[in-house]
Parts: structure tokens; C-alpha cells; sequence
């Protein structure tokens, strides 16, 4: 899968600063984004097969649970282009405050 854009994960790991969270987090989005870039997916059943905690909430919004359910990244995937758009990403507790139908990365 092609995964747009890696600079949204590197600028939200960067907005962390010197968190005792931030090389925590650095290291499960590094690791999300390895095994997503590797990925073959076809449906969405194939996403749930590897993250089963994912919630897909349509094709344009999955969201993903990422260091313990700590944070969550919300993804939109075209299947057919094989590309997972990255829409937003933050805490649990922000991920509570927001549509997520409706929200989309700021740049």
C-alpha cells in the first residue's frame, strides 16, 4: 500500500516534543507504517485480519489503535489504487472530540 503522507506521522511524532511518550509512539508509527506499506490489501476484511482492533467505520474512515489504544490514526484506503490516505491522528482523548466521518488532514 502507498501511504500518503509519512511527513503526517513524522510532524504529529515532532508535535510530541520531549514527551515521555514520544519515542514510544515514533516507534509504533514506525512500525504501523512498515507493515501498512508492506500490505496487499484487497477488502477490508484483510485489514482486520492484521489489526484486529481496527474500527472500520466506512472505506473512507478505518481508524487504528496505536501504542495500546493510546492514540488513533484515522486512514481512508482505495482499495483499487492500493493507497491509505492518513485523514488525522492523536489521542484517544482528542479522538473523542471529533467527527470521524467528517475530519481531514490540516496541512
Amino acid at each position: 500500500m502507498r501511504i500518503i503522507a509519512r511527513s503526517t506521522l513524522t510532524a504529529f511524532v515532532d508535535s510530541l516534543g520531549g514527551s515521555k511518550d514520544g519515542l514510544a509512539v515514533k516507534a509504533a508509527l514506525d512500525s504501523w507504517f512498515h507493515e501498512v506499506s508492506h500490505a496487499h490489501w484487497k477488502n477490508s476484511a484483510d485489514i482486520k485480519r492484521r489489526y484486529v482492533t481496527a474500527s472500520i467505520v466506512t472505506t473512507e474512515r478505518i481508524v487504528f489503535n496505536i501504542k495500546g489504544n493510546d492514540y488513533r490514526l484515522v486512514a481512508s484506503v482505495d482499495f483499487s489504487r492500493s493507497i491509505v490516505w492518513i485523514k488525522w491522528i492523536g489521542t484517544h482523548r482528542d479522538y473523542d472530540r471529533i467527527d470521524v466521518k467528517e475530519v481531514r488532514h490540516e496541512r
